[in-house]
């Protein structure tokens, strides 16, 4: 399964590094692709709920909505 999210609130690489770090933290996901120009990712994995995802997100200050 593919989940697409925009992101909000990057500001810079270390930012997009740290949203990749974390949503690659959650159960089931095997692949992340975070880009800055949009902001936004491309999270691969079977079973991954996209709430978790966006509550992943959350937790480092940033916001994720389904793209």
């Amino acid at each position: 399964m593919t989940i697409e999210l925009k992101i909000e609130g990057m500001s810079c690489e270390h930012c997009a590094a740290r949203t990749e770090k974390a949503l690659a933290s959650v159960p089931g996901v095997t692949v992340v692709e975070v880009r800055r120009d949009p902001d936004a990712a491309t999270v691969v994995g079977a079973g991954v709920a996209v709430e978790d995802l966006i509550e992943a997100v959350d937790r480092i200050g940033f916001t994720a909505t389904p793209a």
